[in-house]
């Protein structure tokens, strides 16, 4: 009987022979399955596809902009005012609430598609044998027992448990992170083998680079590996930011007091015998007054702000706040292929004719030279042996270099064009006769070429099965001489040590048979050795360093080979820590409490698999740490998903891990980060100062109210004055704080300890002294005015106007909130000044035009009242000065030991 059913979910398909996996998949490799057998499993199974989420409707994220705390208030205020028949003030209040809904809305109208970019990556179509016949078949219709060939270019359409395999490599960094081709065999392996080391597996969407081969159908759609990455999408939550979460905190605190203050305030009023009517009407001027109301949309228009600078600085940003949670961030767990490193790999030196010469130049750009640059001998032989023994291409493509085919083959075309040697001539010079593939038994390849008139083969491969075979080796001037096994291997291990693949080269003369030539009689030459390596990205060594001198942890997360990454580790600057490189195998066996410890202790990871990033990830947030993600890979996707901020590259980077990201980086350069986080920084501060500047203000305008309640008087502002004040005041003067340009030294601060609240006690001390600076101003003017004979209504007008002057004199304060603004640069930020003036005209507007005075209930006012109003002002901004000479609070956070 067929057991395809478990097919489906089983994941030890490496630890089967292949007539085991035949049997389990009750299919005949040379026939595949019927046509019949086929059609019952793709009912049972369903198609091989991912299934894509449900959509978010336009309607629910506009509602989503609604439940806001402090909105919810208004929304309230707003319909109880119109019940009343108060319906200038209840329009002013709904509109308000419309105007933030509708920025948030459209700021944050991109939907999540990761699952459906991850779809996408799956193959189109495959060649599949069924009924013994070879049929070319979308990959949406394969089903477990399926017979699949693979061929050089293909992308894989299912996970495939090989059962043939001549020179067959994949290109699997998208899942594992490993930087070189997978060499693939059919061998059974042990149960217990990590995923990067299935050589007999080859997984859905990944790329076949050379050879064929044939595989069994071992899991489609959901079952696959890459169907397991799109469950772990799935599951991850969509966690909240720091910002968001203090200023879900921040909004319930103020909610609170604001309520509690409008029912003291609602009862002392009948207490004293005041109509109900004339309290409600109060409660609901102190509570227009006291909330923010530009709050939502200036936290929106900030993060906007950010968005744009940092776009400039090649950081796309998808999900709004995460442009504040970068700033906020205390640990950065990066992926090393394509992140930290180009993802081309280079021959960084080369070992021939006794000499040791190193290679300059990085990636695939043929620039750079070869030891002293002259290259003649054993040198030449070794370049020419590399280039033609090869089935790479190099070419340019949109101003960049790119390969088509192995990376390591790549890298030797590349160390030939360095060395002045072109491929393509070479070829044409010395044409290929003959080539034996590589095999990963033999783990050699072997070309035969015409070289003037005689039969020569070249090979490269594992210097275990090259060096035994050899009889002699050429000197620097290219004659033979005897063979020096112990240098060889000295030089080898010596390279291996450094983190880099060695290759071993050689050449033989050949007859008509190449196979034969190489287990024949004739001992071949040994020509030398070549050390290559994915390098370090030039700038991200300058960027780790700057990452830490911010009290940024950075750790290294990566598939790749332990010995390898701890290479590119020193070298960037990354202290593994006292063990050296955890593996995915030991993390695996570690308990939650032992990986937290392990999460801490060490930094940098290696063969790790997608779970355990993700575990990694959470570990390190269940510690209280603010964790940014950063990988270019399928298999980077849900840690990039459940970071606080994922970082995705926009060159290299999959599909499926830019979807999953809250933000982009357009050069795929960890240095960008280094920019990014800066600009988070000051997105975060820009933030601090337009809540330190709003908060006096609506504390002040509720302590009038107050004042007035608990003195028996009448109100000196009313609630569509407040609205008017609040509102223009928040747009024209406060959000120029969001043009604010970044401080000086904001990198040299450390992160901000993720359970500070947005506000310190210094802040908040000043946002109450301000506040009652407010209530003396306004409230002491409005008195002498109605003491000097004038209307209500011109008092009132008064009152306003003090709060917009002490607002727009307090607001040059708030342009650094630890030193004066003429230290910051006095027209550094030219939109204050427009913003200043523009609301200056308004209140002429204001005070002076008769529309406005019907609507708002004001009148015109004499040069002496604006006289004791801009006094009002100076007076504020002069004792604020004075607060901030006396008791500066520049952040006195210990600088922490990056995690």
């Amino acid at each position: 009987m067929s057991e395809a059913p478990d097919a489906a979910v089983a994941r030890d398909w490496h630890a089967l022979s292949a007539d085991e996996a035949a049997t389990r998949l009750d299919t005949h490799p040379a026939h595949g399955l019927s046509e019949d057998a086929a059609a019952e499993r793709l009912a049972r199974h369903g198609e091989n596809r991912l299934p894509l989420p449900p959509g978010k409707s336009a309607l629910l994220r506009f509602a989503a902009q609604l439940v806001q705390p402090l909105v919810l208030v208004l929304i309230v205020a707003g319909a109880v005012t119109t019940a009343l028949g108060e319906y200038v003030d209840a329009g002013v209040i709904l509109g308000v609430v419309l105007i933030n809904a509708l920025i948030g809305f459209v700021q944050e109208g991109k939907a999540e598609a990761a699952l459906a970019a991850l779809a996408q990556a799956m193959a189109a179509e495959a060649v599949v044998v069924r009924g013994g016949r070879k049929q070319r078949l979308g990959a949406h219709a394969l089903v477990p027992g399926d017979v699949v060939l693979l061929a050089a270019g293909d992308r894989v359409p299912a996970d495939l448990r090989l059962i043939e395999a001549r020179g067959l490599q994949a290109m699997e960094a998208s899942l594992t992170g490993e930087s070189t081709a997978a060499q693939k065999e059919a061998a059974a392996l042990p149960a217990g083998t990590p995923l990067a080391d299935r050589s007999n597996m080859a997984y859905a969407g990944t790329m076949v680079v050379s050879g064929q081969g044939v595989g069994l159908v071992a899991a489609t759609g959901v079952a696959t590996e890459t169907g397991r990455i799109s469950r772990l999408i799935a599951e991850a939550p969509d966690l909240s930011t720091p910002l968001t979460r203090k200023m879900a905190a921040f909004s319930n605190w103020l909610l609170l007091a604001i309520g509690g203050l409008a029912l003291l305030t609602f009862g002392v009023g009948l207490l004293r015998g005041e109509a109900a009517f004339d309290m409600f009407m109060a409660a609901v001027a102190l509570s227009v007054g006291a909330i923010p109301e530009g709050l939502p949309a200036a936290v929106t228009i900030t993060l906007a702000i950010g968005v744009s600078r940092m776009a400039r600085r090649r950081a796309i940003i998808r999900k709004l706040p995460a442009v504040e949670a970068l700033g906020s961030t205390t640990v950065i767990c990066s992926d090393k292929t394509g992140t930290l490193t180009e993802n081309q790999m280079t021959v960084r030196e080369v070992w021939t004719g006794g000499d040791r010469h190193e290679v300059s130049g990085s990636g695939y750009a043929p620039e750079g030279r070869i030891g002293d640059g002259a290259v003649a001998g054993a040198l030449r032989e070794l370049l020419v042996a590399g280039a033609l023994c090869n089935d790479a291409g190099l070419f340019r493509k949109d101003g960049r270099w790119e390969i088509a085919g192995d990376p390591t083959e790549g890298a030797l075309l590349v160390l030939a064009r360095k060395g002045g040697l072109d491929e393509a001539t070479l070829q044409a010079v010395f044409p290929r006769l003959d080539v034996l593939p590589f095999d990963s038994a033999q783990q050699y390849m072997a070309t035969a070429h015409a070289v003037e008139g005689a039969r020569i083969a070249y090979v490269k491969g594992a210097i275990e099965r090259l060096l035994p075979r050899c009889g002699d080796m050429l000197n620097a001037d290219g004659r033979p001489v005897a063979l020096d096994v112990a240098a060889i291997e000295r030089h080898a291990q010596a390279m291996a040590g450094r983190g880099q693949r060695v290759l071993a080269l050689a050449r033989v003369a050949c007859g008509e048979s190449l196979s034969e030539a190489l287990s024949g009689a004739a001992a071949p030459t040994f020509l030398g050795l070549v050390g290559m390596i994915d390098p370090p990205r030039p700038r991200a060594v300058g960027a780790v360093r700057a990452c830490h001198a911010a009290g940024i942890g950075v750790k290294m997360i990566t598939g790749d080979h332990a010995l390898t990454a701890l290479a590119i580790a020193r070298q960037l600057g990354i202290d593994p820590g006292e063990g050296g490189a955890l593996t995915g195998g030991e993390l695996a066996a570690m308990d939650d409490a032992a990986l937290a410890r392990a999460a801490v202790a060490c930094n940098v990871f290696a063969r790790v698999e997608p779970e355990q990033k993700l575990r990694l990830v959470r570990a390190l947030q269940q510690r209280g740490e603010i964790v940014a993600m950063t990988g270019d890979g399928v298999n980077d996707a849900p840690a990039l998903k459940s970071a606080d901020i994922g970082v995705a590259m926009g060159l290299a980077g999959t599909d499926v891990a830019r979807e999953a990201a809250a933000m982009v980086l357009t050069d795929d350069n960890f240095a960008s980060i280094e920019a990014a986080v800066e600009e988070g920084r000051g997105v975060y501060d820009n933030l601090v100062k337009f809540i330190t500047w709003t908060l006096p203000t609506n504390f002040g305008e509720g302590l009038v109210i107050v004042a007035a309640i608990l003195a028996g008087a009448t109100l000196p502002i009313t609630p569509l004055q407040i609205l008017w004040i609040n509102m223009t005041t928040a747009v024209l003067l406060g959000l120029m704080l969001a043009f604010e340009p970044v401080e000086r030294g904001i990198m040299q601060r450390p992160p901000r300890p993720p359970a500070a609240p947005i506000l310190d006690r210094p802040l908040l001390a000043r946002i109450a002294l301000v506040g009652v600076l407010l209530l003396v101003g306004a409230y002491g003017l409005f008195l002498v005015a109605l003491h000097r004979g004038a209307s209500l209504a011109e008092a009132r007008t008064v009152a306003v106007n003090v709060f917009v002057v002490v607002q727009a004199f307090y607001l040059f304060n708030c342009r650094s909130l630890t030193r004066s603004f003429v230290a910051v640069g006095v027209f550094s930020n030219p939109w204050l000044w427009l913003g200043t003036g523009i609301m200056a005209g308004l209140q002429l507007l204001f005070t002076y035009l008769p529309a406005m005075n019907r609507l708002f209930g004001t009148a015109p006012i004499g040069l002496a009242e604006w006289a004791a109003i801009l006094v009002c002002g100076w007076l504020a901004a002069l004792v604020v000065g004075l607060e901030k000479r006396l008791r500066p609070f520049a952040p006195r956070l210990k600088r922490r030991a990056p995690v």
